[in-house]
């Protein structure tokens, strides 16, 4: 998903890392510049506000479960990934 403005950080990144960002699990700087991003992207701050429900949802329906530390670690690894991978092909493609 693009809205076909320039922005600092596409908006492909920003979505594929709106969990983390919803979660507060990415770094400071990114977390800074994923906001700037919705800030200024309105497809994208819709996108954010369904992912946003969507969370809040699941966590009335899960109540106060947690998921184990190693399954953790492993979604945030294989997540960082996928943007790696999605974030390299869309740049070979563009090529």
């Amino acid at each position: 998903m693009s809205c076909g403005e320039p922005h600092e950080t596409d908006c492909r990144e920003v979505l594929a890392e709106v969990y983390l960002y919803l979660d507060l699990e990415c770094e400071e700087e990114r977390q800074r510049l994923i906001r700037h991003h919705l800030d200024e992207c309105g497809p994208c701050l819709r996108e954010y506000g369904i992912e946003q429900e969507v969370k809040a949802l699941v966590a009335r329906c899960c109540g106060n479960e947690t998921a184990p530390a190693q399954l953790r670690e492993r979604l945030r690894v294989r997540l960082t990934e996928l943007v790696v991978f999605e974030t390299t092909e869309s740049r070979e493609l563009a090529d």
